[in-house]
């Protein structure tokens, strides 16, 4: 029991714990965008499924003999692949949607590690409940998620922290071959113990669920799964982008499957019979309520819903659960319906949908659950239910097109949604960009205003601070997002602006819908990929200023921040040129960041902080300018800011370490 128990728990952590190294691996490569993370979890779920697969067709097809030798074969083959290096030659070469370059980068690096990985748990459950006469397997289903919930929560505050990028790699790939050497022995031991063949005498076969069972199991296991991923994206994109805050829907979604599968006291059908229209209800009030709840009061009411949902859709698969024989069947259904589940959430919404109406679909469907799994109950009551999901669908459609109307443009892709909308009344219209709730730039709609500088980038701003301190007869600007393209405004004839950016549906939006590009009187190039992939491949642009401005919200990519991005942005600045780094930001505190890089690269920094100007359509910013000891420039840099000092105690971040949980503010 004991080498079950260690077997599981640590193929269990291992497997989530790789999530995040990995992840971490490849963000830079594709802009750090949240749905790089959405696409990972496609291939995980998928590659789980997998192995849940390959665990029923060798528990059910092959004897004990064969299946030792055929999973002894693939542990020793994924020890080959490790430590894993993702190979650079996966770099985008483009902007073009990268959905299926993840993939096939994850296949070829962690394919089969992870596939191994996913198999464990049910291929060690079915081999413990046929060596270990009475056995409740399902217990261990219940071990497994808590490991995996204990890798998901230690990564952040006890992996990330003190442990470097290539170590956590190579200290996973240790453990791994620690786990492929304790999984062997397991497998020997359980054939030696004389493991039945995989086909028992039909006598001694239990009832087989029926097919109305294996149905609503996929559709229970894919609702909660589309509301993991679709609850994330609510609360990382349209409402807050705090760091860390994806993990609190997947710690919950864990805690639900270790609690309906390790006691049936956990999970009452009468007590939720109750809870989960309150849930769905609840979840849907905060969703559309105007004005939108404060974010400390919408957060526990979202994870609330949340959790009860998961619950009544894992309580009812773990009280519907079969005999032992029928278990990697049963678990391969709910790995189906996983992925499926994610699959739509991933892969089909940001294709068919607009906006984030993922939830609200899924709220739908978990309401359809209740009304099945329920329907035996008093048939008034029931058929009160059924009205209000039919009000729930209409309301859902109802709010979507209004969402829709209330807008100019809104339209969605990879990267996430953009919504372009019209405000204000006369000489103060303006027409704003927002992706997601963050405001990403705004321009006046009367003529006369319309190339005024606006939001973040006004003209006592870093931004226009440094852009007016290195002009000479012309002048070179740089820039790492384009937003509206609200910084061309400063440009003059004779200039040259070269703008980065990642996202093709911000460059449209910002050609069709805004003119500070059209009618700057500078030249204006759009560069369109990673910009820290592209200004790896070019030249020296020379730039007499660079403006790195590319972070969504409050969620940065941090490849953008590290003492290797710094060296290619000063190989594209002139010995005499300004850095610009905007660092405002609601939830992290980047000045020591910034601080350690400038000192690192033996540059001055100085600090702008400006207030709003709402008269103006001002925003409050905060910029760090870096300058080399050759700047020749104004005095107004040094007028208009401080030095900027270290503040909190931190390591200098490379490519090889960064730490966001340390600068939580």
């Amino acid at each position: 029991m004991l080498l079950y128990v260690l077997t599981i728990s640590i193929s269990a952590f291992l497997l989530f714990v790789v999530q995040p190294i990995i992840a971490k691996a490849i963000l830079p490569w594709f802009g750090g965008s949240a749905s790089v993370w959405a696409t990972c979890m496609v291939f995980f779920q998928f590659t789980l499924l997998a192995g849940y697969l390959y665990a029923h067709w060798s528990v059910r097809y092959l004897n004990a003999r064969r299946q030792f030798l055929v999973h002894a074969t693939l542990l020793a083959g994924s020890l080959l692949l490790i430590p894993f290096t993702p190979n650079p030659g996966w770099k985008p070469a483009g902007y073009e949607d990268p959905s299926g370059l993840i993939l096939a980068l994850l296949i070829t690096s962690i394919g089969l590690p992870y596939f191994l990985l996913s198999a464990t748990s049910p291929l060690l459950q079915a081999w413990y409940a046929r060596t270990c006469q009475p056995a409740k397997p399902y217990r261990l289903f219940a071990l497994s998620n808590f490991a995996s919930m204990l890798a998901l929560l230690s990564y952040p505050v006890l992996i990330e922290p003190f442990v470097s990028a290539r170590l956590q790699a190579r200290t996973w790939a240790a453990f791994y071959v620690f786990f492929a050497i304790v999984c062997a022995v397991v497998a020997y031991r359980a054939r030696l113990a004389g493991l039945v063949p995989a086909v028992e005498p039909e006598s001694d076969a239990a009832a087989p669920p029926r097919w109305y069972t294996w149905a609503l199991w996929l559709v229970l296991a894919s609702c909660a799964s589309a509301l993991l991923l679709s609850v994330t994206n609510h609360l990382t994109q349209d409402v807050a982008s705090v760091p860390f805050l994806w993990i609190l829907p997947l710690a919950l979604y864990l805690a639900s499957f270790v609690l309906c599968f390790e006691s049936e006291g956990w999970y009452s059908p009468a007590i939720f019979h109750g809870l989960v229209p309150l849930a769905v209800a609840g979840m849907c009030y905060v969703m559309y309520r105007q004005p939108a709840p404060e974010f400390e009061y919408l957060l526990p009411l979202m994870a609330a819903g949340f959790l009860l949902l998961c619950m009544f859709c894992h309580g009812e698969i773990a009280r519907t659960k079969p005999p032992p024989r029928y278990l990697t069947g049963f678990y391969l259904t709910i790995a189906t319906g996983g992925a499926i589940g994610g699959l739509f959430v991933a892969v089909v919404a940001p294709r068919v949908f607009k906006g984030f109406f993922e939830l609200p679909v899924s709220l739908v469907l978990a309401a359809v659950l209740f009304l099945i799994v329920f329907r035996k109950r008093a048939r008034l009551y029931y058929y009160t239910w059924v009205a209000l999901g039919l009000l729930l669908v209409v309301f859902v459609i109802g709010e979507s097109r209004a969402v829709a109307e209330g807008t100019k443009v809104f339209v969605r892709n990879f990267y996430g949604v953009l919504r372009v909308s019209d405000e204000g009344e006369g000489d103060f219209a303006v027409r704003k960009l927002l992706h997601g709730s963050i405001n990403h730039g705004a321009q006046y709609l009367a003529e006369e205003r319309r190339m005024r500088p606006t939001t973040y980038y006004g003209p006592n701003s870093g931004a226009g601070i440094a852009i007016r301190n290195t002009r000479n007869s012309t002048q070179r600007v740089g820039v790492i997002g384009l937003g509206t393209g609200t910084l061309a405004s400063y440009g003059r004839p004779g200039d040259y602006y070269r703008i980065y950016e990642i996202n093709p549906l911000v460059v449209q939006v910002a050609k069709e819908e805004f003119t500070f590009l059209r009618d700057s009187k500078a030249h204006v190039d759009l560069v369109l990929g990673d910009a820290r992939l592209s200004l790896e491949r070019e030249g020296s642009q020379q730039f007499d200023t660079l403006l790195v401005d590319a972070f969504s919200g409050d969620s940065i990519p941090v490849h953008l921040l590290t003492k290797e991005a710094l060296e290619i942005y000063w190989r594209h600045l002139k010995p005499e040129g300004i850095l610009a780094i905007h660092i405002s930001n609601q939830y992290l505190d980047l000045q020591p960041v910034v601080y350690n890089l400038a000192a690192a690269s033996g540059k001055e920094a100085l600090l702008v902080d400006t207030e709003d100007d709402k008269d103006h359509e001002i925003f409050g910013s905060t910029w760090v300018l870096m300058l080399s000891p050759r700047f020749n420039g104004g005095p107004e840099v040094r007028m208009a800011s401080v030095p900027l000092t270290a503040g909190n105690n931190i390591r200098l971040w490379t490519d090889d370490y960064s730490n966001l949980f340390q600068i939580l503010k």
